[in-house]
């Protein structure tokens, strides 16, 4: 299998590109967020550790910690589901993927002797990550239940930005790529950017 991996954090893009990779480059799309209930369920069901206290937790007690603790738990909650990740990739019927999702850090994609040539993270500047989780739909019904959203919702745009400076210094740390997305730089650019980082060609 051809496997193209992009990792970062959340409203960068990441999405957008792959997408659009897998259209225009006939890549099989996979989105490791639609599966991540699945995993922490099965993590949950094995006793691991970090899928276990997400489940058992509330809104008030995800959100209203610090975004230390906060970054420091999905940190380690990508590593905790790092190989049931793995082997579903593996299981996939597809001769070419392309996947993305935050799950796939540096240091664990490293830990899957990813070549630096299939891996690219894209991380958003902090300004235009919380501008645009602001516009989203869905953000009051995931802190539903907070005592403070305005608070849970500062605590997760802190949180977020506290894991793309991570996955940054990582990427830096082990000779990864990364791209910053600050709005400055037009999809079809990116996409460019993306499609010649990996070498693919029609």
């Amino acid at each position: 299998m051809e496997l193209y991996l992009i990792g970062g954090s959340p409203c960068s893009g990441k999405s957008t590109v792959a997408e659009a990779l897998a259209a225009q480059y006939g890549l099989t799309y996979f989105k490791v967020d639609d599966h991540l209930d699945d995993f922490t369920d099965r993590g949950a069901v094995a006793g691991l550790p970090v899928c276990s206290r997400i489940r058992r937790m509330t809104a008030e007690e995800t959100w209203m910690r610090t975004p230390q603790e906060q970054c420091r738990e999905e940190l380690a909650f990508y590593a905790e589901i790092s190989a049931m990740v793995w082997a579903h990739l593996q299981g996939l019927r597809a001769e070419r993927v392309v996947a993305e999702g935050a799950a796939f850090l540096p240091e664990v994609v490293r830990a899957w002797s990813i070549l630096p040539e299939r891996y690219i993270a894209i991380t958003p500047e902090r300004a235009f990550q919380v501008a645009h989780y602001s516009r989203r739909p869905w953000v009051p019904h995931v802190l539903e239940g907070c005592s403070d959203p305005a608070q849970a919702f500062a605590n997760w745009m802190a949180r977020d930005a506290l894991f793309a400076e991570e996955v940054r210094r990582q990427c830096s740390q082990l000779g990864y790529a990364s791209l910053l997305t600050d709005g400055s730089v037009s999809v079809g650019e990116r996409l460019r950017q993306a499609a010649a980082h990996f070498g693919l060609t029609k």
